[in-house]
């Protein structure tokens, strides 16, 4: 999975600037970007910046509109109000209709963004009028489902990221008043299907991501507090191992989709695998201090059974895409490793098992960092080299400040760490030949 397919468009727009100080053809220019599936002659006419600055500029023409009705919200009759406001919102989303049906399609989609910033303000403002603020959640609700249709129909990623955002930000707030909002997979499905049937959008796959992770892990405390019989859900430890499983899933489900022919497929691949790894180090460096076991080991486990079976169902799935994606051993060993600490910390019967688990954990660490460094390295993917090197350097200032052992056993950590860097310098010098990092 090349990180240089996540600037693709970029490179095509560098291609654009070889070919005018004649330092490559266009015919070749074609062929380089036709490596990466991307159009060598669009990606030349607008850029992500100048989409960015249209739809900030929709978004402050709205908010304009919604300041001069607010300042003089008070001396317009009743009446007036609602329905300028219902024309409104018609108004704009029936120009972006005719502008998005004439062929312009980018500026019909800004026109429906604009429209659906109507569309809320009028929800909020009506309610103000009528005094129906006795369940605020819904107001939103009822905005992000009214913004779903018009990302149905044009399959845009960004009225979909719209709508999605609104949804979550729903979802907080139901949740938060104590209620289960039992509707929301109906915006994941709705992003779901612009993931697969629209524009590609690297930013909608991760709220995507975001979106599913979170509704899932609630749902899971939901149903346990139900069992607990308690009046708001909490955050059980639970929780952190079926994070721990969603983000191995994901992992594999990375490589099988790097397996896939299209060239969307294999950018979603890069994108969910670099994350990925980056949390993964994140978590690692957490674990790596002895506290974080204790309160693991501590912790009442009181829905092992519940638990165990929705890892394992996740871990039986990560198997598989591992198999498909010809990664078996790989998977097997992350998910066998993963349930085996689990399995030690949930029958752990002594908090002083804590250290020998923070052990195990740098040891992880280094093991990852080195890994890096060296697919880093041979594969010539500076991301990951610089990835690697950080994690070790970080590793190392967070044992010199906590301080394992005695100064003894720091420094010999510290000669440990300078053998393994010395060693991957060797381990460059030896490849140098054979590449350069990129």
């Amino acid at each position: 999975m090349r990180l240089i397919r996540l600037l693709k468009h970029d490179l095509a727009r560098e291609a654009g600037d070889w070919v005018e100080d004649g330092v490559i053809s266009e015919a070749q220019a074609e062929q380089i970007c036709a490596r990466y599936e991307v159009d060598y002659h669009r990606a030349q006419e607008r850029t992500l910046g100048y989409r960015i600055l249209i739809g900030l500029a929709y978004l402050f023409i709205g908010l304009a509109v919604i300041t001069l009705i607010g300042a003089n919200w008070e001396e317009i009759p009743r009446a007036l109000r609602m329905g300028g406001l219902i024309a409104l919102t018609l108004v704009t989303q029936g120009v972006a209709f005719k502008v998005y049906l004439s062929g312009d399609r980018k500026a019909g989609e800004g026109l429906f963004l604009l429209g659906n910033l109507f569309f809320g303000a009028a929800i909020i403002l009506i309610a103000q009028i009528y005094h129906l603020g006795e369940h605020m959640p819904d107001g939103i609700f009822w905005w992000a489902l009214g913004s779903l249709p018009f990302a149905l129909i044009t399959r845009s990623p960004w009225i979909a990221e719209q709508s999605l955002l609104l949804a979550l930000l729903w979802f907080f707030l139901e949740s938060s008043l104590g209620f289960y909002p039992a509707l929301f997979p109906i915006f994941l499905l709705g992003a779901l299907y612009i993931l697969l049937s629209g524009r590609p959008s690297v930013i909608l796959l991760l709220t995507f991501i975001f979106g599913l992770g979170f509704w899932l892990e609630f749902s899971l405390s939901e149903f346990w507090r139900l069992q607990d019989g308690k009046f708001s859900a909490d955050i059980y430890p639970e929780n952190l191992a079926v994070a721990v499983s969603l983000f191995i899933l994901m992992y594999c489900f990375a490589h099988w989709l790097a397996t896939r022919p299209s060239a969307v497929a294999k950018d979603y691949a890069a994108v969910i695998s670099i994350w990925c790894l980056r949390f993964t180090l994140i978590g690692l460096l957490i674990f790596s201090f002895e506290y974080p076991w204790e309160e693991m080991i501590e912790a009442p486990w009181s829905h092992l059974p519940s638990m165990w079976a929705v890892v394992g169902t996740m871990s039986a799935v990560s198997i598989v895409l591992a198999l498909l994606s010809q990664r078996l051993l790989f998977g097997l060993g992350l998910c066998g490793v993963f349930a085996a600490v689990l399995a030690f910390v949930t029958n752990a019967s002594s908090s002083d098992y804590a250290v020998w688990l923070q052990i195990f954990t740098n040891f992880a660490l280094i093991a990852c960092g080195i890994w890096l460094i060296f697919r880093g390295i041979h594969d010539g993917i500076s991301h990951y080299f610089f990835l690697g090197v950080m994690a070790v350097l970080l590793t190392a200032l967070l044992r010199y400040i906590d301080l394992i052992g005695d100064y003894i056993g720091a420094a010999l950590l510290f000669i440990l760490f300078a053998v393994l860097l010395l060693a991957a310098a060797k381990y460059w010098k030896y490849h140098q030949a054979g590449g350069s990092l990129r």
